[in-house]
Parts: structure tokens; sequence; C-alpha cells
């Protein structure tokens, strides 16, 4: 249900009684005011109360979770879905038992599972959010094996006096590669190929 009409004395009382049962907060919606209360003939005979008609805005947050909650319904899993708002981006942390197969190889299905909630939770939004999923603190574990192989084949391309070529990456993990390494003065990366087959070479400095 993303809306409801309520009525109450006032209108505040109104719109309160929806709200709780929305369960939602007052920023979260908007209020239309259909019926003002009156008090009738001498103050109480044929009272009418007010009336509101309360409506759940439709943000990226609520869209991206409302799908998410979809997918993991249909794919019988049972998750926890954790959504904290920022300014410009959306952060998702989905837990539960055996969500391997939502990761996939080196993140394949979890990239593509961000990539389709960002399209279709940002459609006919007036203002992009950026959507980041997570999946049982995956991403992190992954950062940090990234700056590992990227320090460790740093050296190596540093001993040998030449070029490390890197598997393809997409871009989010070449960022990583490239941010662990900007401050060697030994080394320098840079990325060549077309996409998806881009990737990293790590070459020492002469």
């Amino acid at each position: 249900m993303s809306f409801i009409e309520k009525s109450g004395r006032t209108v505040d009382e109104a719109v309160e009684s929806a709200l709780a049962e929305l369960n939602v907060q007052k920023d979260e919606v908007e209020i239309e005011v259909i019926e003002e209360p009156s008090k009738g003939l001498f103050g109480f005979i044929g009272v009418k109360p007010a009336r509101v008609k309360v409506k759940i805005k439709e943000t990226a947050a609520r869209q991206a979770r409302e799908l998410l909650g979809k997918i993991m319904s249909l794919m019988n899993l049972d998750v926890d879905i954790d959504i904290i708002e920022k300014d410009e981006k959306i952060l998702v942390n989905i837990n539960g038992p055996d969500l391997g197969i939502l990761i996939g190889r080196r993140g394949e299905t979890l990239d593509a599972l961000q990539y389709l909630v960002n399209l279709s939770a940002n459609k006919n939004m007036e203002k992009r959010k950026r959507i980041f999923i997570d999946i049982e603190g995956y991403r992190k574990r992954r950062e940090d094996t990234l700056k590992k192989l990227a320090y460790k084949l740093a050296d190596k391309a540093r001993q040998r006096g030449r070029n490390v070529i890197l598997e393809p990456m997409n871009s989010m993990e070449r960022r990583i590669i490239h941010t662990a390494l900007q401050g060697r003065d030994d080394i320098y990366t840079f990325s060549e190929g077309e996409e998806p087959y881009r990737k990293i070479i790590i070459a020492p400095k002469k």
C-alpha cells in the first residue's frame, strides 16, 4: 500500500494515524488535506472530522529495497537488507546464509545485480543516486585481497625490471589497484584494452 486515507478530530491526528499504519516517518510522505474538520451546528451537531490522504514518496532507496526484496523472495533467500542513504549515494548491505550465489565468480553476479538495481531504482527520479550493494562484507574482503596483490606484483615488477600484466578487471577494481600504488616512486600503473577485457599494467620506472 503506497497511500492511505484517514480521518481524525484534527488534521495532525489523521496524519499521525496514517503514518502509524504505513509505518513511515512524516518526511517520507506527501500529505493532501481532503477535508478540514468542522464543528457543525451549535458547535457539536453534525461534527465533521478531518480527512487526509497520505502517500509514500517514491525514492531510489525505497525502490531499491522493494526490487531487492522481490528478487530475494523469488530466489527463496532469507536475507536482511540494510540501507543507508547519504547525500549522493545509497549503501545497501545484504546479509544472510548461503549468499555466494549472489556474489558469483569474483563478484560478477553482484556487479550485475548492482547495475540492474541502479537502472531500475533511479528510473523516473529527478535526482539520481548511485547505489552500492555489498553482500556479507564481500567488497571489503575483495578490496583487501586486491591491495595485497597490487603490493606483491609491484615488488615483482620492480625486482624483475619489466612490466607485470594483471588479469582483466572492472573499473571499480582497477581503481583500487591504481589507488593502492599511486604513492610508489619506483613503479607506475596504467590501463589498456577495451571493456570488459581492460587490464592494468604495472611498470617499473627507469
